[in-house]
């Protein structure tokens, strides 16, 4: 989810506005008949199958650590959900200062998807992140533009009896939104563990509420921290999401399914590619077992 897509540079911007004005328009009724024409008993939706071009407020603003933000967006109105399903993300658009061309990336939200009136994200910034460094510069009452929903993984409850999420640094917003679909669900019954790596005890994002999902739902759901760089006095386990530690988790089961994000050395060491199998698969798990987010 990390890779950046180009869009036009800015010496054919004035070219494309008509196309891209009257595209939006037509996105824009599309968008609005959509709305009229859905069941008055359900909350609206601000992201259908297609694409949106939503211009969204920023509400507020929280630094979590030196360097990653959490934003909250409103929705066009308070009834308003995201429509979203769990494991999706979606394309930002923007054209950063002193940037040649317009940057699109991906994000992905971390509160409820049917929470109203607000979309939530952590956000790191990267030194040569354009998209990122923009999205820390904002304040409340900028706005920034979703283009559109990026589907995943069709989850289904109860598909698998267990999972495994295996995130690294920033890779914890995919399996956090997963995690907490799963556990908010009276009527999922999956079983969660979750093996977090990060570079510092302070990168450990989202703890508190990993923490307390732990307490909340005990024989349900594991969380595993490994910390490669801890300070002195660490609680937590120093080291990387190796073949050792993930040894020491016990196997799915055939019908279990194990979720990867995190920095590309992490995921190419955990999935393999074509040339090489992951240390998964070393570990006894299926290709078809295995899905990157």
């Amino acid at each position: 989810m990390g890779s950046r897509i180009l869009f036009t540079p800015r010496l054919t911007r004035g070219v494309t506005s008509v196309a891209v004005a009257g595209a939006g328009v037509g996105l824009y009724y599309m968008y609005t008949g959509s709305v009229v024409r859905a069941d008055s008993g359900a909350p609206k939706q601000a992201f259908g199958s297609g694409p949106a071009f939503l211009s969204l407020q920023l509400e507020s603003t929280e630094a979590v650590n030196h360097n990653t933000k959490r934003l909250r967006f409103r929705l066009p109105d308070t009834n308003t959900v995201s429509g979203l399903s769990l494991t999706s993300a979606l394309l930002t658009f923007s054209w950063p200062k002193g940037s040649i061309f317009p940057v699109l990336r991906p994000y992905t939200p971390i509160n409820a998807l049917d929470e109203p009136g607000a979309l939530e994200f952590l956000v790191k910034q990267y030194p040569d992140g354009k998209q990122s460094t923009h999205l820390h510069s904002l304040q409340p009452g900028d706005s920034l533009r979703f283009v559109t929903r990026l589907a995943g993984y069709k989850w289904e409850p109860n598909k698998h009896s267990e999972i495994m999420l295996i995130a690294g640094g920033a890779g914890i917003t995919p399996a956090y939104q997963l995690l907490r679909g799963i556990l908010q669900n009276p009527d999922d019954h999956t079983k969660v563990t979750l093996v977090f790596g990060v570079n510092t005890d302070a990168d450990l994002l989202l703890r508190k509420e990993l923490d307390g999902y732990e307490s909340q739902f005990p024989g349900r759901f594991k969380v595993v921290y490994t910390v490669s760089r801890p300070v002195e006095g660490s609680p937590f386990r120093k080291g990387y999401v190796s073949k050792d530690l993930l040894k020491e988790m016990a196997l799915l089961p055939n019908d279990g399914k194990v979720f990867v994000c995190g920095p590309p050395p992490m995921e190419a060491s955990l999935v393999g590619d074509r040339k090489k199998s992951g240390i998964l698969e070393e570990l006894g798990y299926r290709k078809d077992q295995i899905h990157k987010f």
